[in-house]
């Protein structure tokens, strides 16, 4: 039977909220990133709005130009795991890296938070961009990762990890009393891997999860991103500002899926999106300039000459305009920039605005306006195979989770475009994914029977 194809929507949930001077907004709780009942609420929200999932970030290093919402928070796979026990329904899906861990103890970590949320997990993987310029120097070396040696260590990472969480077959643990067997040895498995990055013999000390396997979730927008995504990613992350690019994105991705041997049904893509809901367009500008308003010139500019090392910066404000400065027409070949430039030439934004351009504060203008507003964009960019579904990445926590899930999510239900409630109790059951199958029982299978 043919299923119907509704948007999939993700909560992005850090401290007060993606925009970086969001603390300072009267109504918001400045420590926020550090308060488990604050976060347990923002996820209680999220399940009241029937989200798929609540999403936790994370970076390995900081330095004294971060985001204030990330200089002192949780570590990620603890924080979902006290979020599992505070909702029954919602996913939980932490950022854990492939660079700076071992797969064992990753492996371990992960399928220990599924077990306790009962199978309602994902892990989004990443290989760690190095932001502040000092990941390395935290963990014993001297240098980054080169990008594609990265990648080549994450997917030797990953196989090890999926066959570590294999280890035990489903029905291994027979916990026969009156036999004194508890477990069935032939369905124990050592994978002994030996390979370039490392050399793992197993067994892991923790069976498989109600869903078999975490969600695998991936946000990779280079080529060796895309990729190793392809190959491997249940659900994709993305942030595109236009539909026409999104669109594009959409259906390049799918063709690498296909290519990679897979259904393009089975891999979900979510939009980041970060909007401003309010009555009327005019409230909601309000909005957008109140929280604008609270970025410090200090903030604004040194971001700005940090970003823009070729440019002088001397006795700008965060009122100039970009194309005094040559903002419109720089050959600068970060990927923000590259993707914003065009905005940048064709509005001549005020430095304020650039900086909440590149800092992924706000996103475009289709997305600040009433929730019908809203919502009939969001139904534009699924109906149009822009996106799967949406990372909501609110400006303003608590207030961006609320409004969206009080006044828009209504409007998709109206529209059949959302679900009224959940059909399942995993992860794997809200993106109708199939239980992964343990490859020692599936090897078995295809052994010749005598």
């Amino acid at each position: 039977m043919t299923r119907t194809r509704q948007i999939k929507l993700s909560a992005y949930l850090v401290g007060t909220g993606m925009h970086v001077a969001s603390w300072r907004h009267p109504e918001a709780q400045p420590n926020a990133s550090i308060d488990i009942d604050y976060y347990k609420r923002l996820a209680q929200l999220a399940e009241r709005g029937k989200f798929d999932i609540a999403f936790i970030a994370d970076s390995l290093a900081i330095n004294e130009a971060s985001h204030p919402n990330i200089l002192n928070r949780y570590e990620p796979i603890t924080l979902i795991t006290a979020l599992a026990g505070a909702t029954s329904k919602i996913g939980v899906v932490a950022t854990a890296s492939t660079s700076y861990i071992e797969p064992f103890n990753l492996a371990r970590l992960f399928m220990s938070a599924d077990h306790i949320s009962k199978g309602r997990v994902g892990w989004n993987i990443v290989t760690t961009r190095d932001l502040s310029g000092n990941t390395a120097l935290n963990f014993g070396g001297k240098e980054h990762y080169e990008h594609s040696l990265r990648y080549k260590r994450a997917e030797e990472f990953l196989e090890v990890v999926k066959g570590l969480w294999d280890s035990w077959e489903d029905d291994a643990f027979v916990r026969d009393k009156e036999t004194g067997q508890f477990f069935n040895r032939s369905k124990l498995h050592r994978i002994n891997h030996q390979g370039e990055f490392f050399a793992v013999q197993g067994p892991l000390n923790i069976g498989r999860s109600p869903q078999g396997h975490p969600v695998l979730v991936q946000a990779g927008n280079s080529e060796s991103g895309q990729s190793f995504a392809a190959g491997t990613a249940e659900v994709v992350f993305s942030i595109k500002y236009d539909i026409d690019d999104a669109k594009q994105f959409y259906h390049s991705f799918k063709s690498k899926v296909a290519a990679a041997g897979r259904s393009a049904d089975d891999v979900y893509i979510l939009q980041g999106i970060s909007p401003i809901i309010a009555e009327t367009e005019e409230a909601a500008k309000r909005k957008q300039k109140q929280l604008e308003s609270y970025i410090t010139e200090e903030t604004g500019i040194g971001f700005l000459s940090d970003y823009f090392k070729s440019v002088d910066f001397t006795g700008a404000t965060l009122d100039s305009r970009a194309a005094d400065f040559g903002l419109d027409r720089l050959p600068e070949t970060k990927s923000d920039y590259i993707k914003h430039r065009p905005v940048i030439a064709r509005d001549n934004p005020t430095l304020r605005e650039v900086y909440s351009l590149l800092t992924g504060s706000f996103s475009s203008e289709h997305f600040v306006g009433t929730p019908e507003k809203i919502a009939d964009t969001l139904e534009t960019w699924f109906t149009e195979k822009a996106a799967d579904g949406f990372m909501l990445m609110a400006p303003l926590l608590p207030h961006g989770l609320e409004d969206f899930v009080e006044h828009v999510v209504p409007l998709l239900q109206q529209r059949g475009l959302f679900r009224t409630e959940y059909e399942g109790s995993t992860l794997r059951d809200h993106f109708h994914l199939p239980k992964p199958q343990n490859r020692f029982t599936a090897a078995r299978a295809e052994q010749p029977q005598h």
